[in-house]
C-alpha cells in the first residue's frame, strides 16, 4: 500500500510566538535532565542582585507539591508599564524572551548590572515557559504586587495586594516545573544544596538558605572568607603539599584594555593524589571550563616554571608544560567578566577570548609573590610539579623508543613540536607558504607541528594507491604523519607508527579554502581511513571577519571581535547595538586569507587550544555507503554530468561567501 508524500508548501511554515519555542525544544534553552537548572536561573537572578550590592539574603524552598521559591530581599523586579512595550515590566521579564535588564554591560554605572551572568534574557522566561504555574510577588516603593501564570502564559495580572516599609524590598518566585518536559520531576536535593553553597562561598556575607519541607531540614550558608574556606572544606585532611594560595585581583581604572572590576577570585592548592577544581564567571558555574579557567592554568604554569628556573629545581633536559603544573591542582576561580560569551544557552563553557589574558594576567604576579614570599612551599610544589614532568617525560620516551625504527626522513616543511606523545601532540596541515610562516610563529612548539601545503592537493579520489607517492604534497602528508596507505580493511596496527594525536586541516575561511579542505578529506578517507575512523582529522575554523569596537569611555575599553562567518558576524553587529555602541565606533574587515593574519591573531583565534573552534571529521559504519556516494559523486571524473544536475538542483542551499 502506498503513502502519499508529505505536503510541503506555505501552510507548512510555523511561526512560534512567545514562549512556545521553549515548550516546543526545551533541550535548546535548558537541561531536562531533572528541572534543577530551571530554578537555578531564579537563583542566579537574586544572585546578580547579591553581586550587584543589593541583596543579603537568598532563600530557597522546595515545598512538598513539588514547587520551589526563591526570596531575595534585592530591588524588587520594576512592575510599571514598561516605556516600548506598555505591559507592566514584571510581566514581560517573565513572558517574553530576549528581554532583561543585563543587555546594557557597563561596569561604571549606567546600567542596571554592571556585571552579570545573565546575558541572553532568557532565563527565568524559560523557567514560566516550562512550569505548569508560577507566582512571583515584588516588594518596591513601599507597595507589594503580585501576579500569576499558567503555561507560560498570564493568568492573574499584575495587581497591587498591599503596602509595606521602604526598606523592605525584594522578589519571591514561586514555580511548579511542568513534568512533562524533563526526565525526571525531581531534583537531586544533594547536588542542588552543592550549587547554592557555592553561590554563598561566591557572594561574601550573604546568607544562602535552602528549606525542604518534606524533612523539616534548612541548610544556611555564609563565607565571610569566600573561596579559601570553601577549598579548606573540600581538601582532605592530609596529602596536599602546600597552604592554599587565595586572592582576588580586579582592574582600577584603565588597565591593558579591560574594564574596570573585571578580574577574579582564587583559591588553589597542589596534592599528590586530587585536582579539578569549580569554575564561575559572575556566579554562573561553568561546568566544562573555559577561557578563565585558561587564563588561571597558564598563570600558575608561567610562575611556577619561573621559580623552578630561579631556583635551579628542574632536572637538566626536563622541560615543563603547563600540563604538569596543572595535574595535581584543586582550584575554586570566580570570574568576573563584563561582556560575557558562552558555549550554549546552559553556559557551561565561556569562550570570551579576552578573558584568558585578562585572567592570567590578574593571577601571576601575585603567586610570583607567594611564591618568593613562602620558598620551602614554593619548592614542595615544584617537587611534585617535577615528579609529574619526569613521568611524562618517560613515558613519552619509551613511546618514541617503540616509533623509532624504520621512520623514513621528515619532510623538509615539516617544523616539527618537542611533544612525542601522540595523546597530547597535533600537526596543522596548512594551506600556503604564507600561512605556513605565521602558523609557525603562532604555535606552541611543544605539542603542536605544522607542515604548509602548497596550494591545492592532488584530488586522489581516483588514484590508485601505489601512485600516490608520485605526488610531493601528498608524498610529505604521508611521511609527516608516520602512516602509509592503506585500506579500509586494514587492521588497527596500521596506526601504530602515528606521530600525532590530531591531524588538522588548515584553510582560507572561503570557497578555495573549503576546495582543499575536500581534497584532504577524500584523500584520508579514501587512502588513510583508519585515521578518520580513529577520530584523529579535524578541520580549523578561521574567522572571515574580525570587528573592532573603538573605546566607549571608561569601563569599555577597546575590543576586537572575531566571526567564522556573515551571519555570526551579523548576529555580533546585533548584539552591540543592544549594548548601545554606535556604530561609527564599529569598524569591520574580512580577512582575504589566513596568511593575511598576523602570528598573534592566528594564534588567538585558530590555534590556541582553549580559544580556537575545530571541526572533527567523523564517518560511522552507517554513513559510509552514503559518503562514498557522495565523494563520487562531486570528485569522480566520470560524474560530471550528475555533479551538474545536482547542483543545478541542489545549488540554492548552498551558503557561500564568493
Amino acid at each position: 500500500m502506498s503513502s502519499k508524500p508529505p505536503v510541503y508548501n506555505e501552510s507548512s511554515i510555523q511561526i512560534l510566538e512567545g514562549l512556545e519555542p521553549v515548550r516546543k525544544l526545551p533541550g535548546m534553552y535548558t537541561r531536562t535532565i531533572d528541572p534543577a537548572h530551571i530554578i537555578v536561573e531564579v537563583v542566579d537572578n537574586a544572585c546578580d542582585e547579591a553581586l550587584a550590592g543589593f541583596a543579603t539574603r537568598i532563600s530557597v524552598i522546595a515545598h512538598t507539591d513539588g514547587s520551589f521559591s526563591v526570596i531575595d530581599n534585592g530591588r524588587g523586579i520594576p512592575v510599571g508599564l514598561h516605556p516600548e512595550k506598555k505591559v507592566p515590566t514584571v510581566e514581560l521579564v517573565f513572558c517574553k524572551l530576549h528581554a532583561g535588564g543585563k543587555f546594557s554591560k557597563t561596569a561604571g554605572g549606567g546600567s542596571a548590572y554592571g556585571f552579570s551572568g545573565g546575558l541572553h534574557g532568557v532565563g527565568v522566561s524559560v523557567t514560566n515557559a516550562l512550569s505548569t504555574r508560577l507566582e512571583v510577588e515584588v516588594k518596591r516603593e513601599r507597595a507589594r504586587h503580585k501576579i500569576a501564570f499558567e503555561a507560560g502564559h498570564v493568568k492573574d495580572k499584575l495587581q497591587k495586594i498591599g503596602s509595606t516599609p521602604a526598606n523592605d524590598t525584594g522578589t519571591t518566585v514561586r514555580a511548579w516545573p511542568d513534568p512533562q518536559f524533563f526526565d525526571s520531576p525531581k531534583i537531586k536535593h544533594a547536588e542542588f544544596t552543592q550549587i547554592l553553597k557555592a553561590k554563598a562561598v561566591l557572594l561574601p556575607n550573604v546568607k544562602v538558605s535552602f528549606t525542604d519541607e518534606a524533612s523539616g531540614t534548612t541548610q544556611e550558608w555564609c563565607y565571610a572568607d569566600g573561596l579559601k574556606s570553601f577549598l579548606a572544606e573540600d581538601l582532605p585532611s592530609e596529602g596536599y603539599v602546600s597552604p592554599i594560595f587565595s586572592g582576588e585581583r580586579y582592574v582600577a581604572g584603565d588597565d591593558s584594555g579591560f574594564a574596570e572590576g573585571e578580574g577574579a577570585s582564587w583559591a588553589a592548592a597542589w596534592a599528590d593524589s586530587i585536582s579539578g577544581g569549580l569554575s564561575f564567571v559572575n556566579l554562573i558555574p561553568t561546568a566544562n571550563g573555559g577561557t578563565h579557567v585558561a587564563g588561571l592554568r597558564a598563570a600558575f604554569y608561567e610562575s611556577i616554571k619561573d621559580f623552578c628556573v630561579h631556583h635551579g629545581l628542574l632536572p637538566r633536559n626536563i622541560t615543563l608544560q603547563a600540563d604538569d603544573v596543572w595535574r595535581n591542582c584543586r582550584y575554586v576561580l570566580s570570574a568576573k567578566v563584563l561582556a560575557t560569551q558562552f558555549q550554549g544557552q546552559t553556559k557551561d563553557t565561556l569562550t570570551s577570548r579576552d578573558t584568558m589574558r585578562l585572567i592570567s594576567s590578574r593571577v601571576k604576579d601575585p603567586l610570583d609573590v607567594w611564591l618568593n614570599a613562602n620558598v620551602e612551599d614554593g619548592k614542595k610544589i615544584a617537587e611534585l610539579v617535577v615528579k609529574t614532568a619526569l613521568a611524562r617525560s618517560k613515558s613519552s620516551k619509551s613511546v618514541e623508543k617503540r616509533k623509532g625504527s624504520g621512520a623514513a626522513t621528515l619532510p623538509g616543511k615539516l617544523t616539527d613540536c618537542n611533544e612525542r606523545d601522540i595523546g597530547r601532540n597535533e600537526l596543522f596541515i596548512v594551506e600556503g607558504d604564507s600561512a605556513g610562516g605565521s602558523a609557525k610563529q603562532a604555535r606552541d612548539r611543544e605539542f603542536q607541528a605544522v607542515l604548509p601545503a602548497k596550494g591545492k592537493i592532488l584530488n586522489t579520489w581516483e588514484v590508485a594507491r601505489g601512485e600516490l607517492f608520485s605526488n610531493v604534497e601528498v608524498h610529505d602528508v604521508a611521511v609527516a604523519i608516520g602512516v602509509d596507505p592503506h585500506g579500509r580493511d586494514a587492521r588497527n596496527s596500521v596506526l601504530d607508527n602515528l606521530r600525532y594525536g590530531k591531524i588538522i586541516i588548515m584553510s582560507d575561511a572561503d570557497v578555495d579554502g573549503a576546495h582543499i579542505q575536500t581534497l584532504f578529506v577524500t584523500l584520508f578517507f579514501t587512502h588513510f581511513p583508519k585515521i578518520v575512523e580513529a577520530g584523529r582529522l579535524y578541520i580549523a575554523r578561521p574567522p572571515l571577519f574580525a570587528i573592532k569596537v573603538a573605546s566607549q569611555g571608561k569601563g569599555r575599553p577597546e575590543r576586537r571581535l572575531f566571526a567564522l562567518d556573515a551571519g555570526e558576524r551579523d548576529a555580533m553587529l546585533s548584539q552591540l547595538e543592544k549594548e548601545g555602541v554606535k556604530k561609527e565606533a564599529i569598524a569591520t574587515s574580512r580577512f582575504k586569507g589566513l596568511g593575511e593574519m598576523n602570528p598573534d591573531q592566528l594564534k588567538e583565534t585558530t590555534m590556541m587550544v582553549e580559544t580556537r573552534r575545530l571541526l572533527q571529521i567523523v564517518v560511522t559504519e552507517d554513513s559510509i555507503g552514503e559518503t562514498n556516494r557522495m565523494l563520487t559523486l562531486l570528485m569522480a571524473k566520470g560524474e560530471a554530468a550528475a555533479r551538474r544536475a545536482w547542483l543545478e538542483r541542489e545549488g540554492d542551499k548552498a551558503d557561500l561567501d564568493i
